[in-house]
C-alpha cells in the first residue's frame, strides 16, 4: 500500500476500534476473534475521506489467497470497506504477525459459488446471514484477496 495522504482514521465503531487497537498493541491477529474464529486485519484506503482505513474480517484463506465477505450480519447494505474495495482495490492483509500487500477482486458467478462454500465453512453463520441479506434484496459480495 502506498505512503497514506492521510493518517489512519480509527473506525467509529467500538468493536471494531478496540480489536484494532488489540492487534496493533500485540502485533498479532490471533490475539482478538469474531465468535471464537480467526480473523485478518485488512488496511485499505477511505473511498471518500482517503484516509487509512482498518477492519478485522472472518479469516477465509484456500491455498494463499483470502476471501473478505461484505456481510455485515446479512443486514440490508453493503459495509463502508466495500466501498472502499471498489474505489481502491490496493490492500494489506495481516494474517497471524504477517502482512502483505494485495489486491482485492470482486468475484461472481461459479467463482463465487466455489468461494462462497469456502466462506461458510470458515464461518457457518454466513449461512444464515445470506437468508437475512437476500430477504433485504442484497447479494452478499465477496472479494478475493490475491498477493500484488
Amino acid at each position: 500500500m502506498p505512503e497514506p495522504a492521510t493518517a489512519y482514521r480509527p473506525s467509529p465503531t467500538g468493536w471494531v476500534r478496540r480489536q484494532v487497537e488489540r492487534i496493533e498493541e500485540t502485533g498479532d491477529t490471533r490475539s482478538v476473534h469474531i465468535q471464537n474464529r480467526p480473523v485478518v486485519l485488512l488496511t485499505m484506503r477511505g473511498a471518500k475521506s482517503g484516509a487509512v482505513r482498518k477492519v478485522p474480517l472472518m479469516r477465509v484463506e484456500h491455498d494463499g489467497v483470502y476471501a473478505a465477505v461484505a456481510s455485515v450480519g446479512g443486514g440490508p447494505k453493503h459495509p463502508q470497506w466495500y466501498h472502499n474495495l471498489r474505489a481502491d482495490p490496493r490492500v494489506e492483509i495481516m494474517d497471524g504477525t504477517h502482512s502483505w500487500p494485495a489486491v482485492a477482486r470482486e468475484i461472481s458467478g461459479a467463482e463465487y459459488d466455489e468461494w462462497w462454500e469456502r466462506c461458510v465453512a470458515a464461518f457457518p453463520p454466513y449461512a444464515d446471514y445470506v437468508v437475512t441479506a437476500t430477504q433485504a434484496g442484497r447479494r452478499i459480495p465477496v472479494f478475493l484477496l490475491e498477493a500484488e
